[in-house]
């Protein structure tokens, strides 16, 4: 796929920087042409060299070298590629982006291209989640900026959370993913969630249902086989994460929440997690004993609404917010009043009362619910469903935006 094409790769000054090295020998290996711009902050954690041995091409890193602008190579270098990827994009080189900054030769690249350009960010999770970061990720995005990341995981500065970089092969499929013919999610931010959510009662127990999350982690990966940069947010499951998303491992409802807000803004949410509607308030620091007094009493709170906060969240709403609706009777009724009640677009009602098979199976029969109309939908595999939802969901947005 990726055969002939051209990618140039700003690596810019984190720690991820070491991961470009990586990503530059994957992509030659599927028969792209790979130029670099390494900057100065870039340069203190990978060398010219490496960069250079790998790539097999000059190396570019100074606005001023007379070699180059006699060729104008912040012009040529930004219109010849097909692609341009910032890895690692750190928040200083994503806030020079979004206000137009030139004051290097990779910013100067960036705001001369008339090329797409996919953002691999990489930094703290606390600069990740500071409002700075977000809104100039929201600026980016709505200029056509492609995000591929970041994920949760452990940081060098010995954080764990949302920000790591992107591993090189994630970052190739979405490079893949974006070139791929007919990709009618391109530019397009998702966010799915997946899975149950577990309420601990104490540290041994706690209050979980039955989901598997196989219905939220497909529709994760036909997102990403659409185009669109994909996050998952996910309860304890037995699934393997899809390749080319994002991928948030949480347990409670309330991290949930937070991991859903961290990942906007996004074009589309789509809410599948079977979310525990309520949490012990006071969960024990010790394993609860018995003591022959019967069982303990439990003092139930309501957990947050996750669908509802994201369809009703004042800013970065996204365009379309879906719901799921794990039904036992009036399937079809209940989830016209859970739509409404809830104030999201669109809801996928299914029935997972005894014998139905749908928690925990292959398969699922949706009732498809909107505005205007409810489209039964025959029963069908999950993976069937999540390439017909995403399906509708492309259908959607080329006809808000036929351009």
């Amino acid at each position: 796929m990726l055969s002939g094409k051209r990618i140039l790769l700003i690596i810019a000054g984190g720690i991820a920087a070491y991961k470009s090295l990586d990503l530059i020998r994957r992509l030659r290996e599927r028969g792209a042409t790979v130029r670099c711009i390494l900057t100065r902050a870039g340069a203190e954690f990978v060398t010219p060299l490496s960069v250079s041995a790998l790539s097999e091409q000059t190396v570019h890193g100074d606005l001023f070298s007379l070699t180059d602008e006699n060729e104008m190579g912040h012009i040529r270098l930004s219109r010849e590629a097909d692609l341009v990827v910032v890895a690692p994009a750190t928040a200083n080189i994503m806030a020079k982006m979004a206000n137009g900054i030139a004051d290097d030769l990779a910013t100067t690249a960036l705001l001369a291209t008339d090329k797409i350009v996919m953002a691999v960010p990489a930094m703290n999770v606390r600069m990740w989640e500071h409002a700075a970061t977000r809104a100039n990720m929201e600026i980016l995005m709505a200029r056509g900026v492609l995000f591929a990341g970041p994920v949760d995981g452990a940081m060098a500065c010995g954080e764990f959370g949302a920000g790591r970089m992107l591993d090189p092969l994630d970052i190739v499929t979405a490079i893949e993913t974006h070139f791929a013919t007919g990709a009618p999610l391109s530019g397009k931010r998702a966010l799915v969630t997946s899975g149950p959510t577990l309420e601990a009662i104490d540290p041994v127990r706690y209050i979980a249902n039955r989901s598997s999350g196989k219905q939220g982690h497909a529709i994760a990966a036909a997102f990403a086989r659409a185009g669109a940069a994909t996050t998952l947010v996910t309860g304890p499951t037995m699934q393997i994460d899809p390749p080319g998303v994002s991928v948030v491992h949480i347990e409670s409802a309330r991290a949930m929440l937070e991991a859903c807000r961290n990942a906007l803004p996004a074009h589309v949410a789509v809410c599948a997690a079977a979310v525990s509607d309520w949490r012990p308030e006071t969960p024990s620091d010790n394993k609860i004993k018995k003591n022959g007094g019967g069982a303990p009493a439990l003092t139930l709170v309501e957990n947050p609404d996750i669908l509802a906060s994201l369809a009703k969240t004042d800013n970065a709403r996204p365009a379309l917010v879906i719901g799921f609706a794990a039904e036992t009777e009036n399937v079809a009724a209940n989830a016209t009043a859970k739509r409404l009640k809830k104030g999201c677009d669109w809801i996928l009602a299914n029935d997972v009362s005894t014998g139905s098979g749908t928690f925990g199976g292959d398969e699922n029969q949706i009732h498809f619910v909107t505005e205007t109309n409810i489209e039964d939908w025959p029963r069908m595999s999950k993976e069937d469903v999540a390439a017909r939802l995403v399906d509708q969901i492309a259908r959607h947005f080329a006809e808000q935006d036929p351009a």
